[in-house]
């Protein structure tokens, strides 16, 4: 692969180097940059990861030596400016990393995209983005491979399957096939347990998190045709049940776990605007849907934000656009 050519030369050539990945990381985005981060380090390489938002409680036990930092101008903008080689996550859109855009695109430093979503936007010197991979951590493991830079042990292992676990729906999505298996099952070799790891990511939630499941399913809504299920959590519910933004990970899919339902869709009140988070089944984009407003993502799972707009007016108008997608 030429790009992972470029990629391993890019490596052996520069010595500085900042991992990013998008708002509100997942463990694909996590796990992919810890494990790079490690394959940079072991290289003599200078590498820090620095995030727009803080790591999300169910992913802090990636994050063994304690090393990604949440993003502060003051504290991290000179670092960013002085490196040499700015890395990309489990994104393909510059804007998702929010804050730190401007200071990554107002200098000119080698840019690498490492990602697997559909339509890139054009802002890296390298891209390596496949929609054929399962998830981010996949592609980092086959780079891994390709590379020869390190060795696969525990720390490594653990972020990859995290990784690749989650991204495939704990091995239900629809690009998972024998060659994930394969992956996982070498994984497994480095005394990973699979229960230990879905234990920690799916089932350790505050009670705040649950109380707040209680109210989104409270609102859970089927569109006229009966094919769109729906629901919404507002900064109210947010407010006064103590959860924040990362506890909605995974709510959407209550709302397409109905008979009949081809689109699931969660709407989230921000203080500046709303979220959306699209699922869908069969031949149905949602990727294209959340293109209609400015999003984007996976085929069967997308999402887009909308600034400084009022969710209240948009709910039909997404409604009415995804009934003609189920038409």
């Amino acid at each position: 692969m030429k790009e992972f050519e470029q990629f391993k030369k890019i490596i052996q050539e520069k010595k500085s180097f900042i991992l990013t990945t998008h708002v509100n990381p997942d463990a694909d985005a996590i796990g992919a940059e810890l494990a790079l981060y490690y394959l940079l380090e072991r290289n003599g390489k200078n590498v820090r990861i620095i995030n727009h938002s803080p790591t999300p409680y169910y992913l802090e036990f990636l994050d063994h030596d304690n090393v990604i930092e949440q993003y502060s101008s003051d504290k991290h903008d000179e670092v960013i400016v002085n490196s040499d080689v700015h890395i990309f996550l489990d994104l393909n859109q510059l804007n998702r990393v929010v804050k730190m855009e401007n200071v990554f695109r107002s200098n000119y430093k080698i840019k690498i995209c490492i990602d697997h979503h559909q339509d890139p936007e054009n802002f890296a010197d390298l891209l390596i983005d496949d929609i054929q991979y399962t998830s981010t951590g996949e592609i980092i493991y086959d780079f891994i491979k390709f590379s020869r830079l390190t060795a696969i042990d525990n720390k490594v292992a653990l972020c990859i399957y995290a990784a690749i676990m989650t991204d495939t729906g704990s091995f239900r999505f629809e690009r998972t096939n024998s060659k994930t298996h394969l992956i996982a099952a070498e994984l497994l070799k480095y005394d990973l347990e699979p229960r230990e790891v879905y234990n920690q990511i799916y089932e350790q939630a505050p009670i705040s998190r649950q109380k707040l499941l209680g109210r989104a399913l409270n609102t859970l809504t089927l569109s006229r045709s009966g094919k769109i299920g729906y629901m919404l959590i507002t900064q109210k519910d947010i407010k006064e049940t103590g959860a924040n933004e990362s506890d909605v990970d995974g709510f959407v899919g209550y709302c397409l776990a109905m008979k009949d339902v081809k689109i699931g869709i969660l709407f989230y009140e921000l203080p500046n605007g709303f979220k959306m988070s699209f699922r869908s089944i069969g031949n149905i984009s949602a990727s294209k849907l959340a293109s209609e407003f400015g999003g984007g993502g996976h085929f069967h799972a997308s999402g887009a934000r909308l600034y400084d707009a009022d969710y209240q007016q948009y709910i039909i108008k997404v409604i009415d656009t995804a009934e003609k997608y189920v038409a």
